[in-house]
């Protein structure tokens, strides 16, 4: 599971029936230096993951990716490779 932050939102036409009903999200992972920093910049490259939490932009979110990114729609299959996992409410960094 990594960190990202929300950065926009995708809208697929014509629409994918297993994805119909969610969210599909810009997310932008946070590299070390800038979640330590505060900053609000992400540093990592861009990726699409499926939202179904309703983060906003700017949100910090924890996502998941690979093979874990689609079992919350098990037994089914969906075509997804990362998932909002959570809404981050607070980051305690040492």
């Amino acid at each position: 599971m990594r960190l990202g932050i929300v950065r926009g939102q995708v809208t697929l036409m014509p629409a994918v029936e297993s994805l119909h009903g969610r969210t599909l999200k810009v997310v932008e992972p946070v590299t070390m230096e800038n979640l330590r920093a505060r900053n609000a910049q992400g540093g990592g490259k861009s990726l699409i993951a499926v939202d179904e939490l309703g983060a906003a932009v700017g949100h910090l979110v924890a996502f998941t990716e690979g093979r874990e990114a689609a079992n919350p729609f098990w037994p089914g299959s969906v075509p997804v490779d990362a998932y909002v996992a959570l809404i981050v409410d607070a980051v305690d960094v040492k």
